[in-house]
């Protein structure tokens, strides 16, 4: 169905709606990780450096998901890799729930659990809706991005009370059941992998995509291979790298790094929350502007300013400091992941969109799996936060730097004219 047989509605942007809303649920657990992990330490007689440990697994596991599930995307379909993963986030959360002793606990939670979601992840997601946007896919992606942030603005909060009510296995069980009940249907009656042919290009733009410029581009289709030897694969890698070890950081330690600063759990999860809730709104302009404004100069902004969050918010202690840090953090904590797709997307095509994002991704999680070790190890051994969150705010602001070096839109579209890395 295309915007014509649907009468001016672009079916596309229903894909984006439901993928949307599925990343919402499944970064808002990924990433909620928080308000479950003192109750899990407490209630599994765990050390924090235990727990760690197997969340910084975790991580790992969910990052090396990743590329699988791109390459399945690209060989099975989005529909088999949404149901294979529900499927595994379900038996993963009652293994969770009945696991004893670190090593099942890791092997459930730790491992089976992350796959899951690695299956269900935004990777997944992004190669359908880059091929059904051409002129507005940095908007889409942005979308895709808000979910994340509506994960972490409603989830944080929704977990913490949730635990608090009924403890933190009866809470992983419901999540279990309405993620299913939500993405059995979204990928059964939703998820559409053939586009169409021009998929949401003007009629102008039509015309010019049929000329002499689109032979050119399906000549220069690069391979895998070709693009893992260039630098702004690299470059695009390293900076994820930094997103995920902020990110993951904050979402595992920035509630117990919180109420070691004094703060009571339900300030700590609104704090945490509102991070999310103010990105919900900054990525309707920063999604806008993807598609009109240079998109490295945006990423590099994104994050300068993240980068001075980290600082600012393990100096705060008051609750209006906490919440100003929050908001203005907020306001640059999305479009970091949908910039990175969107980038890879402009500069190698949308074919191999799944892959590289799922490559890159896994340097995302591995950066997350060193920040959710290293903040309870650092924590236990020098008795400050500072260590973990003065790190990430210094590799977001190499990350600035980096990002600021990436071919610009438009300019690069295969591996034959992207600079080799080592260069």
């Amino acid at each position: 169905m295309d915007k014509q047989e649907s009468g001016g509605w672009y079916f596309g942007w229903n894909i984006v709606g439901a993928a949307t809303v599925l990343t919402l649920f499944t970064v808002g657990l990924r990433m909620g990780i928080g308000p479950f992990f003192l109750p899990m330490a407490e209630g599994l007689g765990f050390s924090r450096s235990l727990l760690s440990s197997i969340v910084a697994i975790g991580m790992l596991c969910y990052g090396l998901g990743m590329p699988l599930a791109g390459y399945l995307v690209s060989v099975r379909g989005t529909r088999f890799v949404l149901l294979t993963g529900t499927a595994i986030v379900v038996l993963a959360s009652i293994w969770t729930v009945f696991a004893r002793g670190p090593l099942e606990f890791l092997l459930a939670f730790g491992v089976a659990l992350s796959i899951g979601l690695a299956f269900t992840s935004p990777v997944a997601l992004t190669p359908v809706i880059s091929r059904w946007f051409t002129r507005q896919r940095g908007m889409a992606l942005f979308f895709l991005s808000t979910g994340s942030m509506a994960g972490i603005a409603l989830m944080t909060p929704t977990l913490t009370y949730a635990i608090s009510a009924v403890g933190w296995q009866e809470t992983l069980l419901g999540f279990a059941v309405l993620f299913a009940l939500l993405t059995v249907p979204v990928a059964l009656f939703v998820m559409r992998d053939e586009a169409p042919e021009h998929t949401d290009l003007l009629p102008h733009q039509i015309i010019e995509e049929t000329g002499a410029a689109r032979p050119a581009a399906k000549a220069a289709a690069p391979r895998l291979g070709d693009a893992l030897r260039t630098l702004p694969f690299w470059q695009v890698a390293l900076g994820l790298f930094a997103c995920g070890f902020s990110m993951n950081l904050l979402g595992t330690h920035g509630m117990p790094m919180l109420m070691d600063h004094g703060f009571d759990a339900t300030t700590s999860s609104l704090g945490i929350g509102l991070i999310g809730l103010v990105a919900i709104f900054s990525t309707l302009v920063l999604g806008r502007m993807s598609d009109q404004v240079e998109r490295r100069n945006i990423l590099a902004a994104i994050y300068l300013v993240r980068g001075l969050g980290f600082f600012a918010l393990v100096m705060v202690g008051a609750h209006w400091e906490l919440y100003l840090a929050a908001t203005i953090g907020g306001i640059v904590w999305a479009g970091s992941i949908a910039l990175s797709s969107a980038i890879l997307a402009d500069v190698y095509g949308i074919r191999l969109v799944g892959m590289l994002y799922g490559l890159t991704y896994l340097g995302h999680q591995i950066g997350g799996m060193i920040s959710s070790w290293l903040g309870g190890w650092a924590f236990e051994t020098f008795g400050t936060h500072w260590v973990a969150f003065g790190a990430a705010g210094t590799l977001l602001f190499l990350a600035a730097f980096i990002s600021m070096r990436l071919p610009p839109r438009g300019v690069m579209r295969a591996p034959s004219a992207v600079p080799a890395a080592g260069r």
